[in-house]
């Protein structure tokens, strides 16, 4: 297939693990096994602050944490969204979540997002993992444009964005209800395919 194909067909995200060295990313979903269960590490994860406030996972007992999985697994089924874990290379315990989907598959158009567990803050991790799944999907998906959003207030996704090669584009007024329940403004950023590397 050319490298210049950008058909529909090849816009479909394919279950995939991606190496980075000390961590990996590995796709969220029923068949996952992580140390001390999954369902438990994801209920671990919603109860968090800083995750239920910018990312919230609306778990709240084992049900949902499984529902959240068969979503994921659907996600991949379906070729529209890839929900990564990303988890330590040496024994296989959570750091976090990197997430892309489709916003315009069509037209190459794709969300990337990310949290992390308190260990995994301050790291570089996020920066490494949506840097991780933007090549992946310009690669093996045809991606054209991916988007980051994130609240005004989310200064530590700000850093992301910027270390990662996102490009600040704009504020969109009151655009996002986050777990807070109110609508904030966002800033918006955005990689193109044809944006130089950004490491």
């Amino acid at each position: 297939m050319s490298t210049t194909d950008t058909s529909a067909e090849r816009r479909v995200l394919r279950p995939a693990t991606l190496d980075l060295g000390d961590f990996a990313l590995r796709p969220w979903g029923r068949a996952l096994d992580l140390p001390g269960g999954t369902v438990p590490a994801l209920m671990a994860a919603a109860a968090d602050p800083e995750i239920a406030r910018w990312n919230p996972l609306r778990i709240a007992d084992p049900a949902g944490a499984e529902a959240y999985l068969d979503r994921c697994d659907t996600g991949w089924a379906e070729g529209r969204a890839a929900a990564f874990a990303i988890t330590d290379a040496l024994d296989g315990t959570l750091h976090g979540n990197a997430f892309l989907g489709w916003t315009n598959q069509s037209d190459g158009i794709a969300t990337v997002g990310y949290w992390l567990l308190p260990t995994a803050r301050g790291r570089g991790i996020a920066t490494r993992a949506a840097t991780a799944v933007t090549r992946w999907a310009v690669a093996t998906a045809g991606a054209r444009r991916i988007e980051l959003w994130h609240g005004v207030g989310n200064e530590a996704s700000c850093r992301v964005a910027v270390r990662g090669g996102f490009r600040h584009e704009g504020t969109t007024r009151a655009s996002y209800r986050y777990g807070d329940g109110d609508y904030v403004d966002e800033h918006l950023h955005a990689r193109l395919a044809t944006d130089p590397d950004a490491g």
